[in-house]
């Protein structure tokens, strides 16, 4: 990193934080109110903090791009007793290892780039970790390849304002191999529908877990398959409760 410090750098560092078994430092082990999970997060958040102290020590805050977000939702299936080991998901059903449910996909990302991009805003657009690949080529001042698919878009244009929506209309959601959901963001009328094709059965069933198997499965007897598929508006139901019908709604 310091050897780069005068020339463009990529600095790409994967947390084992907030992942189970929640390995925590002796220093950070009973700091939190919120047990095991909330110690790891404050280790965490100790962590990327010493790394940002860095950038703006090295006098690099304006130059520099920062994008923290998650691979996926909590893990709802890791308890111990009645302790949450695995994170909490809010308002949204299911969690990790669930390939369509809101729980498992939906997290926050959080970007910093002073006197380059506005402070303070939010932005509720559908967006993909698969758009950190053409967004860094961006800002490196290159092309992505023209010869295949290029799946992400960059991030650039909703960050800095000269776009109102992202740039994916339709996102498709696997669980492994297996497309479990697709999102549709109706572009002009900001309605976002969602599909599931397939879901994990949950044990027990009402848990929105799959505490019988340890994490849900993606395919074969774990799943149970929609004919016409389960349909929600996402903009009005984002806890996927109310899947609609031809008598619910006629569109």
């Amino acid at each position: 990193y310091f050897r780069n410090k005068h020339r463009p750098f990529l600095l790409f560092l994967s947390l084992l934080h907030v992942h189970t078994p929640l390995t925590t430092t002796e220093k950070f082990l009973g700091r939190s109110k919120h047990g095991l999970y909330g110690d790891n997060v404050e280790e965490m958040d100790w962590m990327v903090g010493k790394l940002l102290g860095v950038i703006d020590k090295e006098g690099l805050k304006n130059t520099t791009f920062i994008y923290f977000a998650s691979d996926h939702g909590g893990s709802v299936e890791a308890h111990r007793g009645n302790a949450r080991l695995g994170g909490w998901n809010g308002i949204y059903k299911g969690g990790k290892g669930m390939g369509g449910w809101e729980g498992g996909i939906r997290v926050p990302g959080i970007v910093r780039w002073p006197g380059v991009l506005p402070a303070d805003i939010v932005i509720s657009e559908p967006t993909s970790l698969m758009d950190i690949f053409p967004t860094v080529v961006h800002l490196a001042g290159g092309i992505v390849p023209q010869d295949r698919v290029i799946d992400g878009h960059t991030l650039l244009p909703l960050l800095q304002g000269t776009a109102r929506h992202s740039e994916h209309e339709f996102m498709f959601h696997y669980c492994g191999v297996f497309l479990h959901a697709v999102r549709w963001h109706q572009k002009d009328s900001g309605t976002i529908w969602k599909a599931h094709y397939a879901t994990p059965l949950f044990q027990p069933e009402d848990s929105g877990a799959c505490f019988g198997r340890g994490i849900c499965s993606c395919f074969g007897d774990g799943v149970t398959h929609h004919v016409p598929p389960l349909l929600f508006d996402l903009s009005r139901d984002p806890s996927e409760a109310n899947p609609l019908s031809a008598d619910t709604e006629p569109l």
